[in-house]
């Protein structure tokens, strides 16, 4: 059994690569297993562990576990080095951490820099979660003149403006109507 997360780890690459689950006998031929049996008691351990489950036409799908990480037992420090400790087991999926709603969240690509300041640069992706309200302070992604933009709500006086986060951009102070199209609640980004 000590073996089942690196048998695990193998086929989840396999599913990043091929965006399905091999089959059994694709297991049996990945993990190097000579009988079906060894490949029917790893799915069920696996299956009972919440990483497999069984689709509707009885082919192998992820389960709800299958895209969890290993969480690192410290955080990383940004600023002195601190002393190194191992991982810790605990897991963490990156959705259910950042996905609350998931019939209300989309993903946006960040085309632009005026939120450069706010650790928000080109080709970020942003999670926004759909919703017309939102609280003086909050990134957002608004409509103004029938165009998106992505700013921080702010007020003056008693008119709501939209915020940069770089002085190169002027507030937006809306003429005309502003609607939150929804609110930022994380981001990510791919390095090269």
């Amino acid at each position: 059994m000590n073996k089942d997360h690196d048998y695990l780890a193998a086929i989840q690459d396999y599913y990043a690569e091929h965006k399905i689950l091999p089959s059994y006998a694709g297991i049996a031929d990945m993990l190097g297993f000579k009988s079906k049996n060894a490949v029917t008691a790893l799915v069920a351990r696996l299956k009972l562990q919440g990483y497999l489950e069984s689709a509707p036409d009885r082919r192998l799908k992820p389960g709800k576990r299958f895209f969890e990480r290993i969480l690192a037992e410290s955080a990383v420090q940004a600023g002195f080095p601190s002393t190194a400790t191992g991982d810790r087991h605990d897991t963490l999926t990156i959705d259910e951490y950042l996905v609350e709603r998931p019939s209300q969240t989309v993903l946006i690509t960040v085309k632009g820099d005026s939120m450069i300041d706010a650790g928000i640069v080109p080709d970020d992706v942003v999670i926004v979660e759909k919703r017309q309200v939102a609280n003086i302070g909050d990134i957002v992604v608004a409509i103004v003149d029938n165009e998106f933009t992505l700013k921080t709500l702010g007020r003056e006086k008693s008119e709501f403006v939209l915020l940069p986060a770089n002085k190169a951009y002027p507030v937006i102070r809306p003429k005309g109507k502003l609607e939150i199209f929804g609110v930022v609640i994380g981001q990510f980004r791919k390095y090269k």
